[in-house]
């Protein structure tokens, strides 16, 4: 089937925004304006350790949210990862067209657009490319962008950095809740914990105050690390409000998705985002999914549970899950 593409739509020099993408009122970015002057928390991994445990478990409590610096990432690689991706976005639409997957017949990966299930159901302004980079048994490179021809080495090479900063975030968390440091590595597959690069492209949109990129969600994996352009527009729903997360330059935004909610017993919060478009600018994030391998059973860790605090959720596969988010049906 045909798939109309963002990019494309947004190429041809649209004067205004064809139905199928206009929220519903109550859901429009200019009905639904962020809380100016709220800063979000922003923790830097070089401070004692401590005192990182301190600062994430509160962030991650409080926000289901954080920006890190001082990761280890060498910022160049970041400017790297993000050349080879809005490079392969500014290919001919044909070219991009040959790395096309299908959602509905479960292929995920590869070059994709959101597409809705009813008439009703209105659509995201956003197009994006998406691929597994660990663990290596999970990985395809036949679906990877064959061009711009650095894109393979770029990514292996910031994988490497994402295994270590999941590695140390986990291990934080750990600690956060009064367990050892290994303790929801293991629960998460150790080695076998899968790492998702999902590339948005959020392209120029001629009524961003009508649209959404992404529509408000919580992330299903266990953590999701990103890095952005310098387009701002992603925003975090916090006590009632809509906050705005400013571009931070070499920080990586880290949200609580999901499976680590249910890990935590809830003391963790899979934080509720969204994302604005721009009607000048293309805004572009990289972000990379930390989730356990589909057979994993994920429910509230044993060691966190006593009479007072009771398992808040149940627990089941991380297919089965997935299926019930991507169906919208109760967990």
């Amino acid at each position: 089937m045909e798939v109309e593409r963002v990019q494309a739509l947004a190429i041809r020099g649209l004067n205004e925004l064809p139905v199928k993408f206009v929220r519903p009122a109550h859901e429009q970015p200019e009905n639904s304006k962020a809380l100016e002057g709220v800063t979000v928390p922003v923790i830097s991994l070089a401070q004692p350790h401590d005192v990182v445990v301190k600062e994430v478990a509160a962030a991650a409590t409080a926000w289901g949210f954080f920006l890190i610096t001082d990761h280890g990432i060498p910022s160049p690689l970041i400017q790297q990862l993000q050349k080879v991706g809005h490079e392969f976005f500014l290919l001919p639409q044909e070219e991009k067209e040959a790395y096309a997957n299908d959602p509905a017949s479960g292929r995920f990966d590869g070059y994709g657009t959101k597409m809705t299930k009813n008439h009703d159901e209105k659509v995201e302004w956003i197009d994006y490319f998406f691929h597994l980079t660990a663990p290596p048994s999970k990985v395809n490179y036949e679906i990877w962008p064959k061009n711009p021809p650095s894109y393979r080495e770029v990514n292996d090479q910031y994988n490497k950095e994402m295994l270590k900063v999941t590695d140390k975030l986990l291990e934080v968390l750990s600690e956060g809740l009064g367990l050892e440091a290994k303790v929801l590595k293991s629960h998460l597959g150790n080695e076998e914990v899968e790492l998702e690069m999902k590339i948005n492209m959020y392209p120029p949109c001629p009524q961003p105050q009508l649209a959404l990129g992404v529509e408000p969600h919580t992330d299903m994996s266990a953590l999701t690390l990103l890095v952005s352009n310098d387009v701002p527009g992603l925003q975090l729903w916090k006590d009632d409000n809509w906050v705005a997360v400013n571009y931070l330059p070499n920080a990586v935004f880290v949200h609580i998705g999901d499976q680590m909610e249910v890990l935590s017993n809830g003391k963790y919060k899979s934080v509720l985002h969204r994302s604005l478009v721009n009607k000048e600018r293309m805004r572009m994030s990289w972000a990379v999914f930390v989730a356990p391998p589909h057979e994993a059973v994920i429910g509230p860790l044993p060691e966190l549970l006593e009479e007072k605090n009771p398992a808040k959720y149940s627990t089941k596969t991380y297919a089965e899950y997935r299926h019930r988010k991507f169906n919208k049906l109760p967990q």
